[in-house]
């Protein structure tokens, strides 16, 4: 068996059990120089991949970094793309590129501020590929709502850093909780799974654990990674836990043996926790404890 062909397969396998971008956790950002890790990345716990063609890239390394993700996607992987900001040079270079390309599973836009950005990203691809708004200043953060209606736009994502840099916000809880409701509140009147929440930088555990806890607690379904070692310990925080799980497989049996009747005032929104926990169980493999 040739190398190409174990590589061939172990994409497929991992294909095949990877989560559906609708309900990914991890979201794995990589530099789309870095193309001798791009297999690794595929293959790795993260639910997606995102190679990322703006931030990550110098200016003058643009095209360079585009030619790797195409030579890759030629040659059978898979991932995202983040594009560059709409209205840059940079980024009608990328939508020109990437619109037919082989393995491109949707784009990530970066620094999103209006509905109008979105809509144009997605007709100058195709209309077929599914976007994210990744949003990152003031102005995005009061859009939300207007971005997350857009047609074509699959998540919101919130590009924290930037975010901080542009408000001068400090990065803790409470400055971060009002950009991160927001985006919960838009994705849910958009009809949107909840929001891709920003990285964590740093290599401690424990921090990224907090982080990811804070976000939860907020609403957010999911995480931006910056390392192969984030996504098993997001995954683990975006998913019900497997006491969580044995209470809802609990209180659904409980209600359906009762005759499914409402009891109290408390039933429905404990019914509906416990469906999406057991939605949630099933999705990503969480057994009760």
């Amino acid at each position: 068996m040739t190398l190409d062909t174990s590589l061939d397969e172990r994409r497929r396998s991992r294909e095949e059990t990877r989560v559906a971008p609708a309900h990914a956790r991890s979201w794995l950002l990589l530099s789309a120089l870095r193309d001798d890790a791009f297999d690794a990345a595929q293959l790795s716990r993260a639910d997606q991949v995102v190679l990322d063609c703006e931030d990550a890239v110098d200016d003058s390394l643009k095209d360079v970094a585009r030619a790797k993700v195409l030579d890759w996607f030629d040659h059978g992987g898979q991932a995202w793309v983040r594009l560059n900001e709409r209205g840059s040079g940079a980024w009608a270079d990328d939508v020109r590129a990437l619109r037919d390309a082989p393995g491109l599973r949707g784009v990530m836009l970066a620094k999103t501020e209006s509905a109008d950005q979105v809509v144009d990203t997605v007709q100058r691809l195709g209309g077929h590929l599914p976007v994210i708004a990744l949003v990152e200043s003031a102005l995005g953060i009061e859009e939300a709502v207007s971005i997350a209606r857009a047609p074509g736009v699959f998540r919101l994502a919130f590009g924290s850093g930037d975010y901080r840099r542009d408000t001068g916000a400090a990065n803790e809880p409470l400055a971060m909780a009002y950009p991160r409701s927001r985006l919960v509140t838009a994705s849910r009147i958009g009809n949107l799974t909840g929001p891709i929440d920003g990285p964590t930088v740093g290599t401690s555990h424990p921090v990224l654990r907090e982080q990811s806890g804070d976000a939860v607690d907020l609403g957010m379904t999911g995480k931006i990674c910056l390392d192969l070692e984030q996504p098993g310990v997001v995954n683990e925080c975006f998913s019900p836990s497997p006491a969580d799980v044995a209470w809802a497989i609990d209180f659904l049996a409980d209600f359906e043996a009762s005759g499914s009747v409402i009891r109290d005032g408390s039933d429905k929104p404990r019914l509906g926790r416990a469906r999406l926990i057991r939605e949630r169980s099933v999705l990503f493999g969480i057994n009760p404890s």
